[in-house]
């Protein structure tokens, strides 16, 4: 319930970390890799990596194992722990361990999500999600009435 706010992310604020060995570069949205910092502001601990990998590159990855982790292949081909994965596909892995290593077959396009779960029952319908159906009433009520505040030009 807090209140709603905008945040203009653009290209030139995030941190970028340059692979070893040309393999390519990885954009830290959200969260941190190898101690640089998203500019990104969160409610709970997450990661929103946006990797570029080189044709043999390969990219080392820890998150805690108690995270919800996800990869989107939005381009090429990979491996991810020795497992083929192709442009579209979407992985998702079970909490399960840290270590994640991703080598590309191809140049390759990457989304990579991790984040604490936020262990809170959840309701949704239409852009709202919410933890009660009252809530989801209350977010329309509040939208129908200006309460979502405005954008500056």
């Amino acid at each position: 319930m807090s209140p709603p706010r905008y945040q203009s992310i653009t290209s030139d604020r995030m941190g970028i970390v340059t692979l070893p060995e040309n393999a390519g570069s990885v954009r830290v949205v959200a969260g941190e890799y190898q101690g640089v910092k998203g500019p990104a502001q969160t409610f709970t601990k997450i990661d929103v990596l946006d990797v570029r990998l080189n044709a043999r590159g390969r990219v080392d990855f820890t998150f805690p194992a108690r995270h919800n982790l996800g990869l989107l292949v939005m381009k090429g081909d990979i491996a991810i722990d020795g497992t083929h994965a192709a442009a579209h596909d979407l992985a998702v892995f079970e909490n399960a361990g840290e270590r994640l290593l991703i080598e590309a077959e191809s140049e390759a396009h990457l989304l990579v999500l991790s984040g604490e779960p936020i262990d809170e029952p959840i309701v949704r319908y239409g852009p709202f999600v919410m933890n009660s159906a009252q809530e989801i009433q209350q977010a329309f009520v509040d939208f129908a009435s200006g309460k979502f505040g405005h954008l500056d030009d």
